[in-house]
């Protein structure tokens, strides 16, 4: 029987207890499988942009000379840029590798998009704003290679604290 469980009272509504379980069973589910989620959700979101890009990249250049209109920089160089680092970073975003690195420049792509290319994106760019710092602040979780290298590099240099 749960802590929650124990105090309440007989007369407890049916409704309550089934409410009071369902919030501890979810309650239970380990913040790293989150993390695992929303490594793959958001590494899939600018990984299928990168395909597109790669798939027709005269179009995506012309995309960027006609409607995104960045400043200062050319066109074929921002097409490239965006789709290189939309296809490179989400891969480590998904093995979990360099993680709090690779959301870095993400994060740079989704302001420029909010602030520069579509502000009345901004609910969606809040949305992926949100899972970079998440990842960005507390790491990419157990199931990652950096939870793996960081456990290698523990074994072999113990911290002295």
């Amino acid at each position: 029987m749960t802590e929650a469980m124990s105090t309440m009272s007989t007369a407890t509504p049916t409704w309550r207890r089934y409410f009071v379980d369902a919030r501890e069973l979810v309650g239970s589910l380990p913040f790293s499988v989150i993390q695992l989620a929303m490594r793959i959700a958001i590494g899939f979101v600018f990984f299928n942009a990168g395909l597109l890009k790669a798939r027709s990249f005269d179009f995506a250049v012309k995309l960027f000379a006609q409607e995104y209109k960045l400043p200062l920089i050319p066109p074929e160089t921002a097409a490239t840029l965006a789709m290189l680092s939309e296809l490179t970073f989400p891969v480590l975003l998904f093995l979990g590798l360099g993680t709090r690195l690779a959301v870095l420049p993400l994060l740079a792509m989704t302001l420029v998009i909010v602030l520069l290319v579509y502000p009345g994106s901004w609910v969606e760019s809040l949305l992926w704003g949100s899972v970079l710092v998440t990842l960005l602040t507390r790491g990419p979780g157990v199931f990652s290679l950096d939870y793996l290298i960081e456990k290698a590099l523990a074994k072999r240099y113990p911290s002295r604290r």
